[in-house]
């Protein structure tokens, strides 16, 4: 079967949930098509598809793949399904943010529009949907997708309930999305393990870019240079994130001690997270997760995005949001509307503060040194507790299991549940 996948191009997060799935597909022709940060990424993880097809934004390039496509699978990116599912492809949805989207519009209205979408034929959908925001395009993904499958978070189990009372063809709770291949075989430990890992993410979405608004990757690179002046604990220092890739990684070197910032390829990136004795990391879902699978207790980074303030009150509570660290705790002042737009945008001003104003800049760097020494100070015994505590809320269905049901193997006998053998 030739399987189409895309992913919002939002970060890593969407893409590298993508190829987890992607791997879990194996076996099945593996077409990915997307452009920006999501195409970086799959290019650099190119093994886990058959295909990758860099669309440049070109909507024929993209519904000649759709064309071609036995079944879509989006990450979500919303307007991917919008189109397979006028192409009349059936689609498959996979959202790790259901919780957290905006919604102004009420559902039953979102449901309401979703269904004169579909009675419309293929040239209504942008027409009926147009006054959604953004937020609430993914919510109708859901409505109008096949089947989705819906990353635990609190909240998206209620959530998940409601789609299917507004008429959702199947929403299905999972644990994490990750690839699970590669967290197991991973070593704990190994020799040349880094002192300090710092991941910073895929960076890059609908405001953040690696040349513009990226005074938090300014900032950071500056404040590396000083926690390798403070702390000679932490001889060898990797940086890790998508706006170190390529040309733009470089070393840096203070006192003696190092730090390479750079950008791995997933599965080299994994046994670096598993084998680093300190660990810390901008507050996305899929690195908590691969952290947490791993055994690793990490400390949270500040904020990049609203999403990263959402995703710490979620966990509010619990030992990981204790410990970790806020913007709201280290800049003077600091405010950020309660929206992802404006919010982010609000994010990149307080961090251009830090960038222009030395005394707000050592502030931040003091606050910084206490919350790392709070952090590197956990018993073992305390960073275990506090790995079990995330675990147990965030645990749920084995995602390669329910997709292996929905999706089997091209030489397994399809059961009555699959996807391949239609829901409608």
């Amino acid at each position: 079967m030739r399987i189409l996948l895309g992913a919002q191009s939002c970060g890593f997060g969407p893409i590298s949930k993508l190829t987890a799935a992607s791997r879990a597909l194996d076996g099945h022709h593996r077409v990915f098509a997307g452009v920006t940060v999501a195409s970086e990424f799959a290019r650099r993880n190119a093994e886990a598809f058959d295909e990758v097809v860099e669309t440049g934004g070109d909507p024929a390039v993209l519904s000649g793949q759709i064309d071609q496509a036995d079944l879509v699978v989006s990450v979500m990116d919303a307007d991917l399904v919008f189109r397979a599912v006028a192409a009349g492809r059936r689609v498959l949805l996979v959202d790790s943010l259901l919780a957290f989207w905006k919604l102004d519009t009420p559902p039953e209205r979102i449901a309401e529009l979703c269904a004169r979408a579909r009675s419309t034929g293929p040239d209504g959908f942008e027409r009926e949907l147009a006054e959604l925001s953004p937020h609430e395009r993914v919510y109708a993904a859901h409505l109008l997708a096949d089947t989705s499958m819906v990353q635990n978070f609190p909240g998206a189990a209620e959530r998940t309930a409601e789609l299917v009372r507004l008429g959702a063809s199947r929403a299905l709770l999972t644990g994490p999305i990750v690839d699970d291949a590669a967290l197991v075989d991973a070593p704990r430990k190994a020799p040349d393990g880094v002192d300090l890992l710092i991941n910073i993410g895929g960076f890059k979405n609908f405001l953040l870019d690696y040349h513009h608004h990226n005074d938090y990757l300014r900032l950071f690179t500056r404040w590396v240079k000083d926690l390798l002046a403070t702390w000679p604990q932490f001889e060898r220092v990797a940086v890790c994130g998508g706006g170190y890739a390529e040309e733009r990684g470089f070393r840096t070197r203070v006192a003696g001690r190092v730090a390479e910032f750079t950008c791995l390829p997933q599965r080299a990136f994994i046994p670096v997270v598993a084998s680093a004795r300190q660990y810390l990391l901008t507050p996305g879902l899929t690195a908590i997760h691969e952290s947490l699978l791993l055994g690793q207790f990490p400390m949270a980074l500040p904020e990049q995005h609203f999403g990263h303030i959402s995703n710490l009150n979620g966990l509010s509570g619990t030992l990981f949001e204790r410990v970790g660290s806020r913007f709201s705790d280290l800049i003077e002042g600091y405010r950020v509307p309660a929206d992802d737009f404006e919010g982010t945008a609000a994010i990149v001003r307080q961090v251009g503060r830090l960038l222009e104003d030395e005394q707000a800049y050592d502030r931040f760097r003091r606050g910084m040194n206490e919350r790392i020494e709070t952090f590197v100070g956990l018993s073992q015994s305390a960073r275990d507790a506090g790995v079990a505590e995330l675990r147990s809320l965030l645990h749920g269905p084995s995602f390669a299991e329910v997709l292996g049901e929905l999706v089997p193997d091209p030489g397994a006998a399809a059961e009555p549940r699959t996807l391949i053998g239609g829901i409608r």
